[in-house]
């Protein structure tokens, strides 16, 4: 399977959403290659018309290619940027958006990408992520889209949307999961050095990831469920049980594979889960352990600490993306 994906452009589109996507599909491509396998991914950027586009930080992009005849119809890729306004108000552009992603097999947006989608009206109806600081003017905007601030991707049928800038690449990792398996993804997310949001002081590999690496296909349903129930109360015994296993025989394997016990395990989870809510903006912090799965404040402040040498304050004061301006 070889997927044939269209990149939006428009002046004022940010780099780093289109470049992030595209860098995990094309390692994808290559990690491929390189194990003598078929599929991967090819790509075409296109704009309303010929010519040199300035995406933001005046990087000059050329394109030779106009949206909606490029043939390019399995994925539509549309970035956000600080030019998504003037986009949205170009009614040449939106014209040949629309019939885009009326083609497209796959329409993904990130950051304020999912702007232009509301405005074609393929939101309607559905949950959609955007960056933090739009929410609310976009709920504003789009009242039949429901915009949720909590989460760094959303899919919904055919559709998917992230939020700020970097998520892009997790929404990239998880379609390339979809279409080519957990085991691709992971290695292209360790090729890449990304898992999730990490700021610049954490260790190049994630502990979490490193450990998701080396599970065999006897705990993958377990991580799975794990990653969809972390916010509950998880026990070994409780785990051992989803695993079929005794607790003892589980915490023994579980172990030995990992390299961590099944409990950090857990809070390695919900530690990741916490960063991603604060870097997408959460303010409460109660909230935000309570989602992880903390249940208490004080108990994810000791975890933070622990693990990354200092709090979820100190973590959203100086790491968060939570910035003035929309990036």
């Amino acid at each position: 399977m070889r997927k044939k994906i269209e990149v939006i452009v428009f002046d004022g589109a940010l780099p780093l959403d289109i470049s992030g996507a595209t860098a995990v599909f094309s390692a994808a491509t290559a990690l491929l290659q390189e194990a003598g396998l078929g599929g991967g991914y090819d790509f075409c950027y296109a704009a309303k018309e010929l010519g040199t586009f300035t995406l933001d930080g005046n990087f000059p992009m050329c394109i030779d290619s106009v949206i909606g005849e490029t043939g390019y119809n399995d994925m539509l890729l549309i970035p956000g940027g600080l030019g998504v306004d003037s986009a949205i108000a170009d009614v040449e552009f939106m014209k040949k958006v629309h019939l885009a992603v009326s083609a497209s097999s796959q329409v993904i947006s990130v950051c304020t990408g999912s702007g232009i989608l509301a405005a074609t009206g393929i939101l309607d109806g559905r949950t959609a992520a955007t960056h933090w600081r739009m929410t609310s003017e976009f709920s504003i905007r789009y009242p039949k889209v429901h915009f949720d601030s909590s989460v760094l991707f959303q899919r919904d049928g055919h559709v998917y949307t992230s939020a700020g800038v970097s998520t892009g690449i997790d929404l990239a990792l998880s379609i390339v999961e979809e279409d080519f398996g957990h085991e691709l993804a992971m290695r292209v997310a360790r090729l890449l050095v990304v898992y999730y949001r990490r700021p610049g002081w954490q260790t190049q590999f994630s502990p979490l990831l490193e450990a998701q690496t080396r599970l065999t296909k006897r705990f993958a349903k377990l991580q799975e469920w794990i990653l969809q129930n972390f916010s509950q109360k998880l026990s070994v015994e409780l785990l051992a049980e989803k695993a079929g296993m005794s607790s003892r025989n589980f915490a023994r394997v579980f172990g030995k594979e990992t390299g961590k016990t099944p409990g950090k395990y857990v809070e390695e989870v919900r530690l990741e889960h916490a960063r991603a809510m604060l870097d997408a903006g959460e303010c409460y912090f109660d909230h935000v352990a309570l989602i992880s799965g903390f249940g208490r404040e004080e108990r994810m402040r000791r975890a933070f600490i622990r693990t990354f040498g200092v709090s979820p304050r100190q973590y959203r004061s100086h790491f968060s993306v939570a910035k003035e301006r929309v990036e």
